[in-house]
This record gives structure tokens, C-alpha cells and sequence, in this order.
């Protein structure tokens, strides 16, 4: 687009820096090893974004920009990083809901009967629904953490509830 259709102080607007994932105030930040590794090569991939931007000499008003937002993510990432509480799974008791555990829930009621959910709660940083990676201060997370093999436990889903057991409980390590 031709810079005649742009407005003159464009420039001058704050670039948005996109937030990193909420982590409460006061909550330690706990990843699993894959999820600090996640965290290396999120940073390793920012900082060669940041060198081929600062190499970038096309247009002044843009690299200025580019380099704004990457610095500000940079920024964000090495301060989440210099806070991350590192828990191997593996050290975690094998028959309790922790954290990095992967657990299989089954409906008893409230929700259609023997439906099961299996999921892995994680970091803030490391959570993906589509991955089935749940973050320890989410709700369902916060609810079954510290329940045993067996143990039924009523979620709060939206208005209804939901009676549910942990019918398996693992701490695999990918």
C-alpha cells in the first residue's frame, strides 16, 4: 500500500506487545522441564527474529516498530524465565493429582455417565488445550489437585456440576 493512504503519525502509535499467558499474583511459576525447553527455544527463536530485524535497513519506521514489540517479548520471556520453579513429574507422588500429572476423569454425574476427559497439568506457559495441557491455576486443575486414584470430586461447570473420578493418574515424561 502506497504510504499516501497512511497516516502521518502511524509511527507514532505504541506498538502492542501481546502478554504473556496470566500467571495470579503471588503463584509461583512452575513448569516442567519440557516446558522450560519450550521456553529456551521461544527465546532462541526471538532473539533471531531481533538480528534479522536490527539487519533489516528497508525502512527505519517499521524495524523501528518490529524491534519495539520483539524487545518487549523478550523482555516478558527473560523475566518468566528467571521465575520459573522447574518440578520433574517424575517426583511427584504417583498415586495423587499434581502437578505434571496426566489424569483421566470419568463422569458419574451431572454429565452424561462414564464420559472420560484425560488431560496434563502444566505451566502457565506450556498450557494447549488442543495438546490436552491444562495450566495448574485453571479451575478444573485447582480442583482435583491433591485427590487420589478412585477419589470423586464435583467440578463446576458453567451453571451445572459435575460428580467426576480420577480413574487414572500417570506421570509420563515425553
Amino acid at each position: 500500500m502506497s504510504r499516501a493512504f497512511t497516516k502521518e503519525d502511524d509511527s507514532l502509535e505504541a506498538p502492542i506487545i501481546p502478554p504473556r499467558p496470566a500467571l495470579p499474583a503471588g503463584t509461583p511459576n512452575y513448569v516442567t522441564p519440557q516446558g522450560l525447553e519450550q521456553l529456551r527455544q521461544e527465546l532462541q527463536t526471538l532473539e533471531t527474529e531481533r538480528t534479522q530485524a536490527e539487519a533489516n535497513r528497508e525502512n527505519e519506521a517499521d524495524r523501528t516498530r518490529l524491534l519495539t514489540v520483539l524487545n518487549g517479548r523478550l523482555g516478558a520471556l527473560q523475566e518468566r524465565m528467571a521465575s520459573a520453579k522447574v518440578v520433574d513429574p517424575r517426583t511427584q507422588p504417583a498415586k495423587e493429582v499434581r502437578f505434571g500429572a496426566t489424569v483421566t476423569l470419568r463422569t458419574r454425574s451431572g454429565g452424561k455417565p462414564g464420559t472420560e476427559r484425560r488431560f496434563t497439568i502444566v505451566g502457565v506457559d506450556e498450557a494447549s488445550i488442543a495438546e490436552g495441557k491444562v495450566a495448574f491455576v485453571a479451575p478444573i486443575a485447582r480442583a482435583i489437585v491433591g485427590t487420589r486414584l478412585g477419589q470423586a470430586v464435583t467440578l463446576r461447570l458453567g451453571p451445572r456440576e459435575e460428580v467426576v473420578e480420577v480413574a487414572a493418574i500417570s506421570y509420563d515424561v515425553a
